[in-house]
């Protein structure tokens, strides 16, 4: 291949999706906003009118700034790679800096971290100033999104420059299949962060407690018992100090899986309702979800890391997207902005494989628990969370990973009692 016609592949790909992306989100806008004014018949008593208008109103308005932020990111990608930005920083520190050695890469790579940090700011600041204050969900003080922000960097410092050290010292020198030996890095890396992060990183951004409540222990505990599921603990997290959405989740992995309650579910949710949310959970857990993502993931990054070790030595790879100088770091800053692009038509395979995985879950929980206590907690957390009933269906399709409400429920309500 030249590097003119990567260089067309690449700019009609990404326009491609850039293109569908934007119909799509205009589908969405349209569909939600066609069915504002009725509820749907399968929630018309359980859901006011103002609650649903609401939800409607919620999801146009994310839904108009994604379509702006998608012209953006567009943008900063081709002006990073056509029109030479990537380049124009490898000269800047190849300048400032002496050369070899991992210092010009890590500067570099860190250089396009904070930039595409700069350029998404305008659109979280949105989200959390502007939307979600709007929408009555921000908890967010500008001082503790400062704080966070800062927290965040600081990891990325503490963490991610080691991290990244570490892939270009082996690609550039573990010779032809370095890029075996920085897949099975890389994977290391997720599996160690899936156990420290409950204990070590979680804490610096959230305060966990364990649950007080007794009665809902019990309830838990004997919900963990039936379904022979161990848990390091039960804790309640400080959701509301942020948000007024809710949630519960697992994290951890082996020995320090622990079970984190949002305070703001437990405040919405009745204590069988938190126990069938809860049997959802244990579902995934049963059906080996976690167990089987993990390995699409370390097959799919194998595949990729294999795809970067063939580009990496390709000219018109580079030159096709702006760069004159071949190097590790300027091979991996590359691929990750140009795979987004080609990658992106596999959304809606991954997004059917995570519903029919809410599914398998969905009739887990009804078993261990009461179908209708789930749709109880379900229909609370899609009024409460102004999660829209009436998403486009192709839409859904593509960047749903939970099926859409009225099907689910209608799934929930058909399981035998």
């Amino acid at each position: 291949m030249t590097a003119q016609a990567f260089a067309t592949l690449f700019v009609a790909v990404l326009f491609a999706g850039m293109l569908l992306k934007a119909v799509l989100l205009t589908r969405q806008v349209r569909h939600v906003r066609a069915h504002r004014e009725r509820v749907p018949a399968a929630f018309a008593e359980r859901i006011a009118l103002h609650a649903h208008q609401k939800a409607a109103d919620y999801t146009v308005a994310r839904a108009r700034l994604g379509r702006i932020e998608l012209a953006v990111s567009a943008a900063f990608v081709l002006a990073l790679t056509l029109g030479g930005g990537l380049q124009a920083l490898a000269d800047l520190w190849a300048g400032l800096l002496a050369p070899g050695g991992l210092v010009p890469g890590l500067a570099l790579l860190g250089t396009l971290g904070v930039l595409s940090w700069l350029v998404d700011l305008p659109f979280a600041l949105i989200r959390t100033f502007g939307i979600e204050k709007r929408f009555g969900f921000n908890r967010m003080t500008p001082a503790l999104y400062a704080a966070d922000t800062a927290r965040e960097a600081l990891l990325a410092v503490l963490i991610g420059l080691p991290v990244l050290a570490a892939v270009l010292w082996l690609m550039g020198t573990m010779g032809e299949y370095w890029w075996l030996w920085v897949w099975a890095f890389w994977l290391g890396v997720n599996l160690l962060a899936l156990l420290i992060w409950p204990t070590f990183i979680a804490p610096l951004f959230n305060k966990f407690t364990p649950l007080q409540d007794d009665a809902l222990r019990a309830r838990v505990e004997g919900l963990l018992a039936r379904c022979g599921f161990q848990a390091r603990g039960l804790y309640v997290m400080d959701g509301s100090r942020r948000s007024a959405h809710g949630n519960a989740y697992f994290t951890g992995f082996g020995a320090a899986r622990r079970i984190v309650f949002f305070d703001t579910l437990l405040e919405k949710l009745a204590p069988q309702e938190v126990e069938a949310v809860l049997a959802h959970e244990l579902g995934h857990f049963h059906h080996r979800h976690i167990v089987q993502r993990i390995a699409l993931l370390a097959l799919t990054s194998l595949g990729v890391m294999a795809l970067l070790g063939w580009l990496i030595a390709e000219p018109w790879f580079y030159a096709g997207l702006g760069v004159r100088e071949a190097h590790t770091a300027s091979a991996l800053a590359l691929f990750s902005l140009v795979l987004p692009a080609f990658a992106f038509p596999l959304a809606p395979l991954m997004s059917h494989w995570s519903r029919v995985h809410e599914f398998e879950a969905d009739r887990y929980a009804a078993r261990q628990t009461r179908a209708d206590d789930l749709v109880g907690a379900l229909v609370k957390l899609y009024r409460d969370n102004a999660a829209t009933l009436t998403p486009d269906p192709l839409y859904s399709k593509f960047f749903d990973s939970h099926p859409p409400a009225a099907i689910r429920v209608a799934h929930l309500e058909a399981l035998p009692r």
